[in-house]
């Protein structure tokens, strides 16, 4: 079973930077999708930002320029480098991985319900 667990999270002004880290177990990297996922109260849980096998990356329209994902060389370990954030970044941020290849299709920032392994979340907070 994965197991996927988050950190980094915290409260930042508009314009700081953030770095999220996922620490991830028993995560088949050659051949699956892992990646980031956020949600607001009241809002359905949006992709971020996905790796589809080793290092094809693919991010939602709001993070490009902004945020880069990366898995950590030698380390079963995903981070996300979040720069120039602003007030509307608030969420809480998920990792998540699946073998779904339908999440494939979609460059492994959803749907939501293909991803069979979560992390707790960690909460990001920027102020204006």
């Amino acid at each position: 079973q994965v197991h996927l667990k988050e950190s980094g999270g915290g409260s930042v002004q508009a314009g700081g930077s953030l770095r999220l880290s996922c620490t991830a177990s028993n995560y088949a990297w050659n051949n699956g999708c892992i990646g980031w996922f956020r949600q607001v109260p009241g809002k359905e849980r949006e992709g971020v930002a996905g790796i589809l096998g080793r290092d094809s990356a693919t991010y939602a329209d709001f993070a490009k320029g902004r945020f880069t994902i990366s898995r950590d060389n030698g380390k079963t370990a995903l981070s996300l480098q979040m720069n120039n954030l602003k007030p509307e970044d608030t969420a809480m941020y998920f990792c998540a991985s699946t073998g779904s290849t339908v999440a494939r299709g979609f460059g492994c920032l959803g749907p939501v319900k293909e991803y069979t392994d979560w992390g707790q979340g960690t909460q990001v907070t920027v102020s204006s």
